[in-house]
């Protein structure tokens, strides 16, 4: 699929797809007969999983670091399995800072909700 093609079914524009080409972290594209870059399916497979990563955190040197180990081939399995493990602990690690966070604001919004109680409550016994 052509450049355009792709940019539209995996949500990026054609400028980032090529920047991600240049970087390393998509593989160069095959060319067809007028020279125009031709990807295949793989490659929505691939773009799904990066922004995966990109939307868990994941800092653009490791996402390089994951696609320079992937292109390296099987040799490289347990390296990959490893950088995924230490990116799932901080992805955990962020989702219970989430969760704490949430809770503090539930929390903060429980003592809103009985001020105004409270306060409905005084203004009603104030008007008998």
């Amino acid at each position: 699929m052509k450049i355009g093609e792709l940019a539209r079914r995996s949500g990026l524009t054609a400028h980032t797809l090529r920047y991600y080409e240049r970087i390393g972290l998509l593989p160069r594209a095959g060319r067809d007969g007028s020279g125009q870059r031709d990807y295949d399916g793989a490659a929505l497979v691939w773009i799904a999983f990066l922004r995966r990563l990109k939307t868990t955190g994941m800092p653009l040197r490791e996402m390089l670091r994951y696609a320079r180990l992937r292109a390296q081939g099987a040799g490289t399995t347990a390296q990959r399995r490893d950088l995924l493990i230490a990116h799932r602990a901080a992805v955990q690690a962020h989702l219970a800072e989430l969760q704490a966070c949430l809770a503090s604001l539930d929390s903060k919004i429980d003592g809103y909700e009985a001020a105004l109680e409270r306060s409905e409550t005084d203004d009603g016994s104030h008007q008998r």
